[in-house]
């Protein structure tokens, strides 16, 4: 149950800081690339960050449906806010298939600066869910805090 807690935790900040990062910094940045080199620019990104998210993104999934089940779900956090956080991760799971992937595909056939516009204004949603998330777990760690 532990193991299942802190993996929950520790993905979750993770991917918080990394969607901030991507949001403010990294996706912006996708209209400096130049058109000449951005089709071989885009497919670097998405395989070297499907590195790095993949894994962290699968683990966090994974966890969240476990704390969803009584037997795995430590006291301090409640069902209520076990399925908040699910929902939450269902929404950026939705947005990141939904949305954010079908825009990457379309950036991997050459720059366009209207669909880099978009992924930017896009990815607000998942950059809200992820924080959202954080401020869940961080309270989950004040709870547990509280009763050790």
């Amino acid at each position: 149950m532990r193991l299942i807690f802190l993996l929950q935790i520790v993905t979750t900040l993770l991917m918080t800081g990394i969607i901030w990062f991507v949001q403010i910094v990294h996706y912006p940045l996708f209209a400096r690339v130049g058109v000449d080199s951005f089709a071989q620019y885009e497919a670097l990104h998405a395989t070297r960050t499907g590195w790095v998210v993949g894994p962290l993104m699968c683990i966090e999934f994974a966890t969240a449906l476990l704390l969803l089940l009584d037997r795995f779900r430590p006291s301090f956090v409640t069902p209520v806010s076990a399925w908040t956080g699910a929902v939450l991760l269902l929404i950026l799971w939705l947005a990141t298939g939904l949305i954010q992937v079908p825009l990457h595909n379309r950036l991997g056939a050459g720059y366009d600066a209207a669909t880099i516009a978009q992924l930017v204004a896009t990815n607000w949603i998942r950059t809200v869910a992820w924080t959202l998330r954080s401020a869940l777990v961080l309270a989950w760690i004040a709870k547990a805090l509280q009763q050790s």
